[in-house]
């Protein structure tokens, strides 16, 4: 049996308009026209094989199941189905977590995780944007394959998948090479935040902590960051056009502003820690780092000039950035016709979904920042007592809010008092 079952919408580019399997039935889309309210219009098509089973001796009602084409797939006593363009990653993925969930336990260190950040999303993109390389059956535990079902031929590879692949290596390179020499990759490194929430929680609460979000949920956010290369990876290969050269443009912007700002943070720190008897010599540190520090900088303890003086956490918001950029490289403009069979056609709401799930990587990333933004705020506020004026002055990642924010403190008569703690007497100083 045979059944029709509506995909993404048609702007996403998601797989071919019709499954040879289709053409063979003789289906055709029921396609209403602009002003139709037919729920498909403007959606791909999946066709889906249903299997029946009756028990043997039991004359009960038969149940449609999902014909299984690997050991991840439903079968009778399954009760989840995992796509198979999936099923290697949420392998691997549950692989990560179990072992760096062990790995946390032998060593009494949870950062074991954060040392895989830089790496995991590049492992997860890469495997989909070569989704042709890899053989169609698994030769062994966590050996990539690309399953027969997905009707990938060997050598298509899509242009734009691997143009987006590139760029995450690019960000990969750059974030190891910071890491390396701040020592986050020393086993014995441990992120000072855990170490704080450690002494604030029970044990037993921390260890739940531990295996439900630092061990479990992280993993899955990490390989949600590979789905818009999934996306881009099964799209009908094309020429790079003047969309993806945008993204290429955005995508190297943000990274250069992203290293800018890591440079300039850790210029401040040695300059922070060095003996201020002697002489400062900028030129030693990378040219987009070369601020004028003062005792006084040092004195007040925390970076509020620079990239700092727009957003606190700007290495955040590039971060941030980058992603939402890579999530919105596979998407296309919808068309008028595709807007309307999703408002006006949608009753329940699942045409907007469909349209608002693409976009779930951007949005877990940044609740992600969010959290832990206020977290690491939380223990930096009481340590500096002008941090509190900073908060004020200057947003946290957007450099428009911190517009607004002085509109508002020059309204209230406090704006000069206020950057007089966080900048000093003189104005900004870039």
């Amino acid at each position: 049996m045979y059944i029709c079952m509506p995909r993404w919408p048609r702007f996403l580019g998601v797989g071919s308009d019709w499954d040879e399997e289709a053409r063979g039935l003789g289906i055709k889309r029921n396609d209403t026209g602009s002003r139709g309210l037919n729920p498909l219009h403007g959606c791909t098509v999946r066709i889906i094989r249903l299997r029946i089973e009756i028990p043997a001796g039991k004359a009960t009602k038969p149940s449609p199941l999902v014909k299984p084409t690997s050991k991840l797939h439903s079968t009778s006593t399954d009760t989840f189905f995992i796509p198979p363009a999936f099923e290697w990653p949420v392998q691997f993925c549950i692989f990560c977590s179990a072992t760096t969930y062990f790995a946390s336990i032998i060593t009494s260190n949870v950062s074991q995780v954060d040392r895989l950040w830089t790496s995991l999303p590049t492992i997860y993109s890469a495997y989909f944007a070569l989704l042709p390389l890899w053989p169609q059956q698994q030769s062994f535990y966590l050996a990539p394959y690309t399953p027969a079902s997905l009707g990938i031929a060997p050598g298509a590879y899509n242009p734009r998948a691997l143009m987006m692949l590139s760029l995450i290596v690019v960000w990969m390179l750059r974030l190891n090479s910071h890491m390396y020499r701040r020592g986050e990759f020393d086993l014995k490194h441990e992120d000072y935040r855990w170490g704080v929430l450690r002494g604030r929680l029970h044990p037993v609460l921390f260890q739940i902590l531990n295996i439900i979000f630092i061990s479990g949920i992280q993993h899955v956010l990490l390989l949600l960051l590979s789905i818009p290369t999934y996306f881009a990876a099964t799209q009908p290969p094309q020429p790079l056009n003047s969309h993806d050269y945008g993204i290429i443009f955005l995508s190297l912007l943000v990274l250069v502003l992203y290293f800018t700002s890591d440079n300039q943070q850790y210029t401040f720190h040695m300059f922070k820690h060095q003996n201020h008897n002697q002489p400062y010599d900028k030129y030693r540190a990378w040219i987009g780092a070369r601020l004028e520090w003062t005792p006084a900088d040092a004195k007040r303890g925390f970076l509020t000039r620079g990239s700092r003086a727009r957003p606190r956490h700007p290495n955040c918001a590039c971060e941030q950035s980058f992603w939402w950029i890579m999530t919105i490289a596979p998407l296309q403009h919808p068309s008028l016709a595709d807007l309307r069979s999703i408002f006006l056609a949608d009753k329940f709401g699942l045409n907007l979904l469909r349209l608002i799930a693409p976009l779930t990587p951007g949005f877990a990333l940044s609740t992600l920042f969010f959290c832990s933004t206020l977290l690491t705020e939380s223990i930096t506020a009481p340590k500096y007592p002008g941090y509190a004026a900073y908060q004020a002055r200057v947003a946290m990642f957007s450099p428009v809010v911190t517009g607004l924010k002085g509109a508002w403190l020059a309204i209230t008569g406090r704006k000069a008092e206020v950057e007089r703690v966080v900048w000093g007497k003189k104005t900004k100083e870039e």
